[in-house]
């Protein structure tokens, strides 16, 4: 049976059952796909959610054309934390991996993103644009200056990870300027082979398409790797400056980018 053309709605989720769809999607994707927990997970409701939901905006993408519960129309999920909301939770969420003091203090206005996904059905598509266009009016309406938050690798074995963990780091180390520190206690070298010995190919085909994603906008990655045993993540930081993005990529966060 062929699907229906997707009818897709972006937003902001402004309901608490728009939020259960957000965090709905999240549990497929992050708890059964990938094998995630947490403290807070709702196996019973089947729930990805954390303490920081609160002070998050969440976008949220649906397919209205879906023949589901309106819990399960929601398909695309992204999670922004602009500062002030991060001084009302008492920190930014990526700060229990890594240190963020040279962003905080750079007086820029920061918005960490987390928690995005698509559901499976949605991948390499259209979904995608529609959320990266959102991302880019919300980076508008809020003057953004810098964007930054944690983006995985499935998986611990940091053996396994080498050759792409160690391309990050040896082509797309952040400037001094946004160079943030994964925290010493849980420090993760990424530099584990010499630059001349990795495989660029084969450390690409491991990256994941998100992470890609931002490096062509222009990211960077932060110093050292956080490990995330509750999530079955090998996590990096992603930072990009919309003022060293390329003429082009820059257009993605302007308002007279072309759609």
């Amino acid at each position: 049976m062929t699907r229906p053309e997707p009818k897709f709605i972006l937003k902001l989720a402004e309901t608490e059952a728009e939020l259960k769809a957000a965090q709905r999607l999240r549990y497929r994707v992050f708890v059964e796909e990938l094998g995630g927990a947490g403290p807070m997970v709702d196996h019973a409701q089947r729930l990805e959610r954390d303490r920081f939901d609160p002070f998050f905006d969440h976008m949220i993408l649906i397919d209205d054309a879906l023949e589901a519960e309106p819990e399960d129309r929601v398909v695309g999920v992204y999670r922004l934390l602009r500062s002030d909301a991060a001084q009302k939770a008492g920190q930014f969420y990526s700060e229990d991996e890594y240190d963020l003091e040279v962003l905080r203090t750079g007086g820029r206005r920061l918005l960490e993103l987390g928690r995005s996904c698509l559901h499976e059905a949605y991948r390499g598509g259209a979904a995608m644009f529609h959320l990266w266009n959102g991302l880019a009016d919300y980076v508008a309406d809020h003057r953004i200056d810098v964007l930054f938050g944690v983006a995985s690798f499935h998986g611990t074995d940091i053996d396994a990870l080498a050759q792409p963990l160690s391309l990050l780091h040896a082509r797309h180390l952040a400037p001094s300027d946004l160079r943030v520190r994964a925290q010493p206690a849980h420090f993760q070298r990424m530099d584990l082979i010499q630059n001349t010995q990795i495989d660029r190919r084969a450390a690409m085909l491991q990256v994941p398409a998100l992470i890609k994603a931002y490096l062509r906008l222009g990211g960077f990655v932060g110093e050292g790797a956080f490990v995330d045993h509750a999530f079955n993540t090998t996590d990096v930081c992603l930072i990009m400056d919309t003022k060293r993005m390329n003429a082009r990529n820059k257009a993605l966060y302007t308002r007279d980018r072309a759609l």
